[in-house]
């Protein structure tokens, strides 16, 4: 995944998911400055649309997942038989390739005889794994085949990638509104002192507290509208998750990504020309944020990434 991408994912879960508990350089909305001509703003977009393009067709990004496992207490045996608790692809590893076992939220693994599970290039036949939410995970490799531990709320589970997924293969693009100068608009920072706690949805039906540590507010068509941000609190930039009137029609149901870069003089540039899916469009296997009621706009923003799917790239 590309630095920017790859750093937002993170930020934006971090703050969401597993705050309190638990994506992606590309320059964010500040490319162009202000009054920079027509073409060569279209050209910022379109770099930062083929940096995109390209995070989405890394070998470790989402378009890679083929599996995702919630663990019970006590044995769960993977490989690729259907009696399995975690199911690999037919064909992609032995009928049983080992056990996992949870004991409250610390998963071991024991790999059957014969199997050639690695970590880090180094043969693994047993040993506790890091799940993500403790930073990095242990990713283990069987083939083509990564897996490894997540935590989600009280929830332990297994995502499965392959490097060789058909999902990947058969990707080449994903479709965009027409590039707009008047979808990029300046707003005003307004910060919450302290931050402010905001219910944050996600599609497993959890929701957590999350803090923004402010609103953007903008203008468009004689209309204020805001926005909740949360903010990497090493860098400054801000990351929305948010919805609008296309979501569902043009647009992914559950809402788009947005990043913008810090604040400055208590003013930010947003450019709804990067709006970007979240991982949710591409896989059944992702766990993503929903947007918070105060990030639900009523307005159509036709701009940035449109649905992927059927009909589309």
């Amino acid at each position: 995944m590309s630095q920017r991408f790859r750093l937002f994912s993170r930020a934006l879960l971090a703050f969401v998911l597993l705050f309190a508990a638990i994506g992606p350089g590309l320059p964010a909305a500040a490319a162009a400055p202000a009054g920079a001509d027509t073409a060569a703003y279209r050209e910022s977009i379109a770099a930062w649309h083929r940096e995109r393009i390209a995070d989405l067709k890394n070998q470790d990004g989402w378009l890679t997942l083929v599996g995702l496992f919630w663990l019970q207490e006590g044995e769960n045996r993977f490989g690729s038989g259907v009696a399995n608790r975690v199911i690999f692809p037919a064909g992609k590893a032995p009928e049983l390739a080992g056990t996992l076992v949870l004991h409250g939220k610390e998963v071991s693994v024991q790999v059957a005889p014969g199997v050639a599970v690695t970590a880090d290039g180094k043969p693994v036949t047993s040993a506790v794994l890091a799940a993500d939410a403790a930073g990095k995970p242990t990713v283990l490799a069987l083939g083509s085949l990564r897996f490894f531990v997540i935590q989600r709320g009280d929830r332990v589970g297994i995502r499965v990638k392959d490097t060789q997924s058909p999902a990947l293969a058969a990707f080449h693009d994903v479709d965009t509104f027409p590039v707009s100068e008047t979808w990029r608009v300046e707003a005003r920072f307004e910060p919450y002192q302290p931050p402010k706690k905001v219910a944050v949805p996600n599609v497993l039906g959890q929701v957590t507290e999350s803090p923004s540590a402010g609103a953007v507010v903008f203008e468009k068509d004689g209309r204020t509208y805001r926005l909740d941000a949360f903010q990497d609190p090493k860098q400054g930039d801000l990351s929305f998750v948010f919805g609008d009137a296309t979501n569902g029609h043009e647009t992914y149901g559950a809402g788009r990504f947005l990043e913008t870069d810090a604040p400055k003089d208590g003013r930010v540039m947003i450019d709804f020309n990067r709006a970007y899916n979240p991982p949710c469009a591409f896989t059944a296997f992702a766990t993503c944020p929903l947007p918070p009621k105060e990030n639900k706009l009523a307005l159509r923003v036709e701009a940035g990434e449109k649905k992927y799917g059927e009909g589309h790239p």
